[in-house]
């Protein structure tokens, strides 16, 4: 991970300079791209040293996926919970990153997210109902030849003194482009775990207030702290 983190650094530092030094410090950066996304080192090639074993652990923890787990109180009955969440055609209200969900039947449906230019800026799949118990647990998984493999499930629990309901998320998947690119992809600003994050705290809002809050078209001031008089004024104070 650190080896594509610097490579990464190194060859936009490199490709911003336009020069023969620019050109050197991007052959690093790709050296330490290829050196961690291939996970072969010429260094300990020549020293004889041997990280395979290493490397063995490392692949079974990647085939194991990623978990992701939250949980949270909507002041909203489970029966009002589950009636949104069980129409997968509301998620692209509350989910940012999905572009739409078409309903194919009563337990199927074909979904099309944003993904991250590394994995081609758009990823689709098929997925299907696994389980189904009203007003309590809907679980789910993705049907082979998608984009995405994944599993999820959601369970809506009455909270005490009729406060609410506790939402419990779990989310099981396997990175499109593996381990390497759910790292690049958290260089860069795209971890889907607070993604996911995200998504469910804007469901919250929907669910309790009946729309996403934003601050987009709001008026803001500059970094200066001094706003439009300070560009009408100039810097002098004039």
């Amino acid at each position: 991970m650190v080896s594509v983190a610097a490579g990464a650094i190194l060859a936009g530092l490199g490709l911003g300079r336009r020069d023969l030094t620019g050109l050197a410090i991007g052959a690093v950066g790709g050296a330490l791209i290829y050196r961690g996304a291939s996970g072969h080192c010429s260094m300990y090639q020549s020293l004889g040293v041997n990280t395979a074993s290493e490397q063995e652990h490392r692949r079974s923890e990647q085939a194991q996926g990623v978990a992701i787990t939250q949980s949270f109180y909507i002041r909203k009955s489970p029966e009002e919970l589950y009636n949104f969440w069980r129409n997968f055609e509301n998620f692209p209200q509350f989910m940012e990153h999905l572009e739409s969900v078409k309903s194919e039947g009563d337990r199927r449906s074909h979904w099309v997210a944003k993904a991250p230019k590394l994995y081609g800026g758009q990823v689709e799949w098929d997925a299907e109902i696994t389980a189904d118990e009203p007003n309590s647990r809907i679980a789910w998984r993705a049907l082979p030849g998608g984009d995405v493999e994944h599993r999820g499930s959601v369970k809506f629990a009455r909270a005490p003194g009729d406060r609410g309901t506790n939402v419990r998320v779990v989310l099981e998947y396997q990175p499109p482009a593996g381990q390497i690119g759910r790292w690049i992809a958290k260089i860069f600003g795209e971890e889907p775990e607070q993604q996911i994050r995200d998504d469910l705290r804007n469901f919250k809002r929907i669910m309790e207030v009946g729309e996403v809050l934003t601050t987009s078209g709001q008026p803001h001031g500059t970094c200066t702290g001094k706003g439009k008089r300070y560009t009408e004024w100039g810097a002098d104070g004039r």
